[in-house]
């Protein structure tokens, strides 16, 4: 299957191309760099070439990127524009218990504190993880410098990327 979405990947325009990798990151200078790069030989191939490329973004570029990701504990709205990111956001969040009102309102608290010290959302590649782990990484980085957080975003936005372009690449809802 990865081969036929890889095949059908590599063959887009690249309008088309990049419309699709918008749903993996909405930072436009990394799908236009994506799409320019192609044809890949594998989702690896891809991938190596997206951590590159969030590698040398700037912090614009950055900011860019994290448009179409969700607070953590936040669900998606039925009218989101991104709906395959909202899904994926859905399923990489799962960890997070809707029922579990202590750690989702511990949740939004942190995540306003860390938009006031940071000027962003909290970006954390979410994937298998809880929500008390995800509050818990979430305290410990508003002790971060700015600089040191813009890395770590770097790192986590790396992550969420390769999940999301493996997704596209194999034709995963």
């Amino acid at each position: 299957m990865e081969t036929d979405r890889l095949t059908w990947f590599n063959a887009l325009p690249a309008q088309g191309a990049q419309e699709a990798l918008r749903e993996c990151c909405s930072a436009p200078g990394w799908a236009e760099h994506m799409s320019a790069a192609r044809p890949y030989s594998s989702a690896d191939d891809a991938i190596r070439r997206s951590d590159a490329i969030v590698a040398a973004l700037t912090v614009t570029d950055l900011v860019g990127a994290l448009a179409s990701h969700l607070r953590i504990g936040e669900r998606p709205d039925a009218g989101d524009d991104h709906l395959q990111a909202a899904d994926w956001s859905r399923r990489e969040q799962s960890g997070v218990d809707a029922s579990d009102t202590t750690t989702r309102r511990a949740l939004a608290e942190a995540n306003r504190q860390y938009e006031r010290r940071f000027g962003h959302i909290y970006l954390v590649c979410a994937a298998g993880r809880t929500g008390p782990e995800l509050l818990a990484v979430l305290r410990g980085r508003l002790q971060n410098e700015p600089e040191i957080e813009w890395q770590v975003v770097r790192t986590e936005l790396q992550k969420i990327n390769a999940l999301r372009l493996r997704r596209l690449l194999a034709g995963l809802p």
